[in-house]
């Protein structure tokens, strides 16, 4: 019989325990532990990856799905399993289910990526489609494993799921002879492999450091800790999907909480970065997500006095949308801080581009934007390439010294997402704009109902909506709100169903597009 645990009873030796009697190699593969030459001469640090994108899933999902589901009984099995999942984990119930012969149905958003679920119904699992985020899979899973006495295999939040996952300690405690400690970097979503990999190592080398890795806007991990108790995101990042968890497990929390060492939070541009860095290293395309510890580890590593140090990454998974690496294309440069975003004014006059080229020396220059307007000065989007880091600053004062006024976009979102592709369109006569950043759900005829809920009695003076290839889209858009319709206006926006974030005053907006 399988043994049960509440949340706060299961300790590091029971998740030991667990991972060692674990049945996770009847389909999951041990991972090679890959050197990263070039990262580690960049660093002045030994890198090391630990590859769990070569799973057969190209994912670690498979180890704690095909764990708990190898522990179902005999009646379980033959009533079948259900989950809810957008990625990874669903590919890894439905492989589970393929190689033990049991039915496996599998809740999934209705923006879900095609790819994805082909994948699952190749592997035989039956797929519903159910509303536009994980919460709403997730409510509609729950519902038909009461109707139909399914067994729910948890994403991240079960003793086995995670002892699973712990099986990835066991193997790098094997593949790295290493006397002295050195420090492991783990990719946190809600919490399976860190709550697994923290207690395994944590049981039989207390002295090696874990350090979990959260995206900047999506750290529900890092929130709970702090506040001593698991909070609820009100919204979580779209880019870094496979981590995107708006509240971590029971057992998760309460694992990380004792045996974590440190945390670190990333960008989305460090995220890029890192997808680049591990591309050089291996030839290996890893999804955001799989590139994660990667970005923890740069930036952990920059703040290391001592060089030479041991560190590992867990890179978690290679499921990405090829239309995606565009994005991660534009991104990569400016997380690893080789390209600096500016904002310029210039003469305007002819001759004035010339004598700002000659200011930037022989920088390349990586863009530059600009469209004639009838005005004194001229003001152009430009991106120019680094060799280091500390040369944005240098940048930066030289061209202040010669008289130019500068703003660097570098860190500004909306430049990078909307702004840098829509230079040129000032629109000075477009009084009482208002204009807002919206996220929509990405999926065929979502544009359509987006601007027909968006369709009222305020005239639309901008839009811009790039697909960036992932579960949600994102519209900047500009509406003009006389003064007296101010209440009407905010009615408006609170019953129109998007989240809305009002960017009238970001300076790339100001600068380029009024």
């Amino acid at each position: 019989m399988t043994q049960t645990f509440e949340p706060g009873t299961l300790d590091a030796q029971d998740v030991l325990r667990l991972a060692l009697t674990s049945k996770v190699y009847g389909a999951a593969v041990q991972t090679a532990l890959s050197p990263a030459p070039a990262l580690s001469e960049r660093l002045g640090h030994r890198v090391w990856l630990k590859r769990e994108d070569q799973q057969p899933i190209f994912s670690f999902k498979l180890r704690g799905a095909y764990n708990r589901m190898a522990q179902l009984s005999a009646a379980e099995r033959a009533r079948g399993v259900i989950t809810a999942s957008a990625g990874n984990h669903a590919q890894g119930v439905a492989y589970s289910a393929q190689e033990l012969g049991v039915r496996a149905v599998i809740v999934m958003p209705a923006t879900t990526p095609e790819i994805k679920v082909r994948a699952c119904r190749a592997r035989g699992a039956e797929v519903v489609l159910h509303g536009d985020s994980f919460s709403d899979a997730e409510t509609h899973a729950y519902a038909l494993q009461r109707g139909q006495g399914l067994t729910f295999v948890h994403p991240y939040d079960d003793p086995h799921v995670l002892a699973g996952q712990a099986t990835v300690a066991l193997e790098l405690l094997r593949q790295l002879d290493e006397d002295r400690p050195y420090t492991v970097f783990v990719p946190v979503g809600g919490g399976g492999l860190i709550a697994g990999v923290a207690s395994v190592m944590k049981a039989l080398r207390p002295d090696v450091r874990i350090i979990g890795v959260e995206p900047d806007d999506s750290d529900a991990m890092y929130q709970s800790l702090q506040a001593g108790h698991r909070v609820r995101l009100d919204t979580v990042g779209i880019f870094v999907d496979g981590v995107a968890v708006k509240q971590v497990g029971a057992y998760t929390f309460d694992l990380t909480r004792r045996y974590v060492d440190g945390w670190v939070r990333v960008s989305t541009d460090e995220v890029c970065a890192a997808i680049k860095d591990v591309f050089d290293d291996t030839r290996a395309v890893m999804e955001p997500a799989g590139a994660l510890a990667v970005a923890g580890l740069k930036q952990y590593a920059e703040r290391l006095e001592e060089s030479g140090q041991t560190l590992v990454a867990l890179t978690c998974g290679a499921n990405v949308n090829f239309d995606r690496l565009r994005h991660v294309a534009e991104r990569a440069e400016i997380g690893e801080q080789r390209e600096a975003i500016l904002a310029v004014t210039i003469p305007e006059r002819p001759g004035a581009f010339r004598e700002f080229i000659e200011v930037i020396g022989p920088r390349a220059v990586t863009e530059f934007n600009y469209r004639y307007a009838p005005r004194e000065d001229a003001r152009i989007f430009v991106g120019v390439q680094l060799a280091r880091a500390a040369q944005r600053a240098e940048l930066l004062g030289t061209l202040t010294s010669r008289g130019y006024p500068v703003t660097d976009l570098t860190d500004d979102e909306l430049a990078k997402v909307h702004v840098r592709h829509m230079v040129g369109g000032r629109a000075p006569e477009a009084a009482h704009e208002r204009v807002y950043s919206f996220t929509f759900p990405e999926r065929p005829g979502a544009l359509l109902e987006f601007l027909t809920h968006l369709h009222g009695r305020w005239n639309i003076s901008l839009f811009h909506y790039r697909n960036h290839g992932s579960a949600h889209g994102r519209v900047l858009a500009g509406l003009q709100v006389p003064p007296g319709d101010e209440a009407d206006f905010t009615a408006f926006l609170h019953d129109l169903g998007y989240p809305a974030t009002e960017m009238s005053t970001n300076p790339s907006y100001r600068l380029f597009l009024t």
